[in-house]
């Protein structure tokens, strides 16, 4: 007996489950409620076109708010016409989150009488000369009742209203409200929306990598893959950053030197700040040079303010760093790195220019805004601060290295550790990488991003949890990904994160 009633519940749950499921996207009955809902807010809520109401709200409507309490019919009408249209210098626009959307059937006896339609919605604010800005955004779920062939709604829910997300502008601005790590199927569907070829993810947990992901394609129909390679731009400078610091930690160039002992560009000789300039200031962008000579006016290289004395971000100090350990040496940059840092990670796919190594067929092609393919150029030569050439997964056993340590001397590795310049309020810079303290659960961040036309990437490490990813993307769209991947890979850290280099 007891079997036999096993056996009719679980037969009794996969008949709810195969009646309740919901149905799809192109099926007549998502149509027409999508167009039902329209009705009550396109036209309704949105122009104020009362016509458009009567058609869809039944007589006996019950509107439940979890702020405003509860409405019938007339009380919505009252409250619709009061606070919803009586302002048109102050109007309040509603905007369907699409692929939030989902509609389940009911049926009596097999026949269609109603439906419960589900969603989120952004509520906004329409004003004379300025753009729609958002105030609101909540869920809702409607039950609809068929009627003589005619769709009603006879229960709106609006519930779980909240401020907003950051709105950061189109660049960093996904528009897809469903969670991405939930299903693969999502991500690809985004990448869709906003024209990028492909993405690849290598996930770290307590400091070791556990997944990687990868979605599209490097170039028209040739799927991406763990191995394929994309040119990660200043992502470099990380790289070689602790190329150095194991140069520093072996005893074989400090920290705090003078970077002219082995090297002088001939456009700053004769300045009075030459002998000023160290390691340290190079690696925490304090240099005093600019971004990139070519950028200036004279197309010299100069100092712009005296070593050490501020923060200001530059390509051409790393380059200069570069040169000064090769004429040490008298070794290229590049073998130094494989010997300290490639080879011992099991770096294989990873390179600071093209070589005959390299398998063209997997690279990840870079991308205009418009998904098309971009001549690429193949450098020839090193720097130390862009054009690096690695994959997801070679990237994310240097980060873990970076998170375990990377083989330094506890005295190295927390200089690494150590803010040493300021940014902005909220973001300082240690030896090479971005550092982001007091972040919620009194975590810190560790974080560079590299861009060039057509490609898009990001890192991140937390010191405390050990957690970290790698966001790879071929595409001038490519970070677009970024708010979203991480406020939802690291939830409040990463929304945090997130406003501190954005706002």
């Amino acid at each position: 007996m007891k079997s036999y009633k096993l056996f009719f519940a679980i037969a009794l749950v996969l008949v709810v489950k195969s009646t309740f499921a919901q149905v799809t996207k192109n099926s007549n009955l998502f149509i027409e409620l999508k167009k039902a809902d329209s009705l009550i807010f396109n036209e309704g809520f949105n122009q104020c076109n009362y016509a458009a109401l009567e058609k869809v709200l039944h007589k006996d409507l019950e509107f439940f708010h979890d702020q405003n309490g509860t409405q019938n019919l007339e009380q919505f009408y009252i409250s619709f016409k009061n606070s919803i249209c009586s302002n048109s210098n102050f109007k309040p626009i509603r905007k369907l989150v699409n692929e939030t959307l989902k509609v389940f059937p009911l049926k009596n006896n097999g026949e269609l009488y109603g439906a419960i339609q589900t969603g989120e919605h952004i509520f906004y604010i329409k004003e004379p000369n300025k753009n729609l800005y958002a105030t609101e955004q909540g869920k809702f779920i409607h039950t609809w009742v068929l009627e003589n062939g005619q769709w009603k709604v006879k229960r709106i829910i609006s519930y779980e209203h909240k401020p907003p997300a950051k709105d950061y502008g189109v660049k960093f601005n996904a528009n897809y409200a469903i969670k991405l790590f939930e299903n693969d199927k999502e991500i690809e569907q985004l990448l869709i929306q906003h024209k990028i070829p492909s993405i690849a993810i290598g996930l770290i947990k307590n400091g070791n990598l556990q997944q990687i992901r990868t979605f599209g394609n490097k170039i028209s129909n040739q799927p991406i893959s763990n191995n394929s390679i994309y040119k990660v731009a200043s992502l470099t400078k990380p790289i070689t950053a602790f190329v150095v610091l194991k140069l520093i930690d072996e005893g074989n160039w400090n920290l705090d030197e003078p970077v002219l002992k082995y090297f002088t560009d001939k456009d700053i000789e004769h300045s009075k700040y030459l002998n000023k300039l160290t390691t340290r200031h190079i690696l925490s962008h304090q240099s005093g040079f600019p971004n990139w000579r070519y950028l200036t006016h004279s197309k010299k290289l100069s100092f712009q303010f005296e070593p050490g004395t501020k923060w200001q971000y530059s390509g051409e100090g790393f380059e200069y760093l570069r040169k000064a350990i090769e004429k040490k040496f008298n070794r290229p940059f590049e073998d130094i790195a494989q010997e300290k840092l490639f080879n011992p990670l099991g770096m294989n796919n990873t390179y600071f220019y093209w070589t005959d190594k390299i398998d063209e067929k997997q690279y990840a092609v870079e991308h205009d805004e418009n998904g098309k393919p971009i001549n690429y150029e193949k450098h020839t030569v090193a720097n130390a601060s862009a054009n690096l050439l690695t994959t997801v997964e070679d990237y994310s056993k240097f980060l873990v290295y970076v998170l375990n340590g990377a083989g330094l001397s506890k005295i190295n590795y927390a200089e690494f550790l150590k803010a040493q310049s300021n940014e902005k309020d909220g973001i300082d810079w240690s030896l090479g990488m971005q550092m982001l303290s007091n972040l919620p659960n009194n975590e810190t961040a560790f974080m560079h991003t590299g861009g060039d036309y057509g490609t898009k990437t990001i890192a991140l490490i937390l010191k405390n949890s050990k957690d970290g990813l790698v966001l790879f993307s071929n595409s001038e769209n490519g970070m677009v990904l970024w708010q979203k991947i991480i406020s939802e890979y690291f939830e409040g850290i990463g929304e945090e994160i997130v406003r501190r280099n954005l706002e």
